[in-house]
């Protein structure tokens, strides 16, 4: 394999620091209700969000009306993403691998309830007209449990 020059070495930072921001991006706007513009814009048009217990949605526009209606039963969510393994696989293909520890507040029969979710997310990252986005997002769930129940029990890899 031939060395990267300079010019192509800091392309590959360039894109990996544009995939972080993406991530960012699509953390922040879970955040601020789970605004379904904003997060749908983000993805390609054949793109997949595959939530594991929370769906699966096929296509930028099922996307939107997932995170259209979970914006009423999540009220609060604070999406705190951590360990970073993004890969380019060439200079438009990348896939990237983060966990997932968000505490959020959930609506439910009894009223409001405080839960924290870890997850692991699988991602696919295209470029399309100079701009990073999701082709793809698969969140394995680890747990979603209220505090006041835990997750000794119900924890999985």
């Amino acid at each position: 394999m031939s060395a990267l020059t300079v010019e192509q070495r800091i392309a590959r930072l360039e894109a990996v620091e544009e995939i972080r921001t993406l991530k960012a991006v699509y953390c922040d706007l879970c955040d601020q209700n789970y605004d379904p513009a904003g997060l749908s814009a983000l993805f390609t048009e054949d793109a997949t969000w595959d939530g594991g217990p929370f769906g699966r949605y096929e296509g930028r526009d099922a996307i939107f009306g997932f995170f259209k209606l979970v914006s009423g039963s999540l009220v609060f969510a604070g999406h705190l993403v951590t360990n970073p393994i993004i890969t380019l696989t060439d200079q438009d293909r990348a896939t990237g691998k983060w966990r997932l520890w968000e505490p959020c507040s959930v609506q439910s029969d009894a009223g409001l309830e405080s839960r924290i979710l870890l997850a692991a997310y699988d991602d696919v990252y295209v470029r399309q007209d100079e701009k990073w986005l999701h082709q793809s997002v698969k969140l394995h769930v680890n747990f979603f449990e209220a505090l006041s129940t835990g997750w000794a029990n119900s924890a999985v890899q």
